[in-house]
């Protein structure tokens, strides 16, 4: 029996590689979208395939397409988990997460060689909540209005998905996102290993988390169930301040004191324009970013997850504490902790 194909776009990346994993482990015959450039530390399976799409020409990427479709008729699946969440230049953010999307849409359809299914991975992100909804869980049925420029990209990439009527899209939008090979959370979790607890804002924010593999698996329950031209928040069904993430980390730690460093945003803000600033002029990307603060700055992420019980069965099965003690077990093992 012939293997469904499915291409998982960003596949080099940290949640783009256990998409990749799971993908195998249930019997795809897989090609992993990355460029020429990316590390493959984390896909060295037998039998992948690697292409290199040129999203940025949408005459090259023509005739790629046209070379797959030449080769092995397409793919049943796409996973397009490509995306910026920090910008190098300005424009970025447009350029790699809306223009690149849209180019391979168009692309796909005038080639005919449409899947069966199309998941777009969003983000919480799209949605913003400038007067915070009165603390409320975030719904998919309400208002989008992103405030930061990441938020802005990801929006505009959903309308032109929801504006292409006959194809088969699925729209994901997750809310924080930590696990083994992730470099932001850890950055967190490593001050508190050197005995810092830093406070952002001095209101308390509601936090959500999902752990990357159970992203993973709902990603393909949307596959499973042929969830197209819907949209789903993917979140652990319950929200957490600071001082529970604080709290575990210690306990896996082992750790029995931290100092608290508190930053108010003002602060903050002059913090990740400085950061910035020597970021660009060191030519690298800093985690710390007047985009970013605005992410930080919200304080309400809860989130209704409940479509996604209904319509998909999922509900995450780790919590925050579990995917936690999994996570810190392999920085350790690699060296990072």
């Amino acid at each position: 029996m012939e293997k469904p194909k499915i291409l998982i776009t960003g596949a080099g990346g940290f949640i783009g590689s256990f998409l990749v994993q799971e993908a195998i482990e249930r019997g795809f015959e897989v090609w992993a979208g990355v460029r020429s450039t990316t590390k493959k530390d984390y896909l060295q399976w037998e039998g992948l395939h690697f292409i290199d799409l040129d999203f940025s020409h949408k005459e090259h990427l023509f005739k790629q397409i046209e070379e797959c479709k030449e080769d092995f008729g397409g793919w049943d699946y796409i996973i397009h988990n490509l995306g910026k969440t920090k910008e190098s230049y300005e424009g970025e953010f447009m350029e790699v997460n809306y223009v690149f999307l849209r180019n391979f849409v168009e692309v796909l359809q005038e080639t005919n060689v449409q899947p069966k299914q199309f998941v777009y991975m969003s983000s919480l992100s799209s949605y913003g909540l400038e007067k915070e909804n009165g603390k409320r869980p975030i719904e998919e049925s309400q208002k989008q209005n992103p405030y930061s420029k990441y938020g802005k990209s990801k929006l505009l990439s959903e309308q032109f998905l929801q504006s292409q009527k006959n194809f088969p899209y699925t729209i994901l939008c997750p809310t924080g996102v930590y696990g083994p090979r992730e470099k932001d959370y850890f950055l967190m979790i490593k001050c508190i290993q050197w005995g810092m607890d830093i406070r952002i804002g001095l209101k308390e924010q509601q936090l959500t988390f999902i752990y990357v593999k159970d992203l993973v698996r709902a990603i393909f329950l949307s596959i499973e169930h042929h969830a197209v031209q819907k949209r789903y928040i993917i979140a652990e069904d319950r929200a957490y301040c600071r001082k529970d993430f604080k709290g575990y980390v210690m306990q896996i730690l082992h750790k029995k004191w931290v100092v608290p460093i508190i930053i108010p945003l003002p602060i903050f803000y002059a913090i990740c324009l400085i950061a910035e600033f020597f970021g660009k002029l060191g030519g690298h990307l800093c985690t710390l970013n007047r985009d970013k603060y605005k992410i930080i700055a919200q304080r309400n992420w809860r989130c209704d997850t409940q479509r996604a019980k209904e319509e998909l069965n999922f509900s995450a099965r780790y919590s925050l504490e579990e995917g936690l003690k999994e996570t810190i077990v392999w920085y350790r093992e690699k060296g990072w902790l």
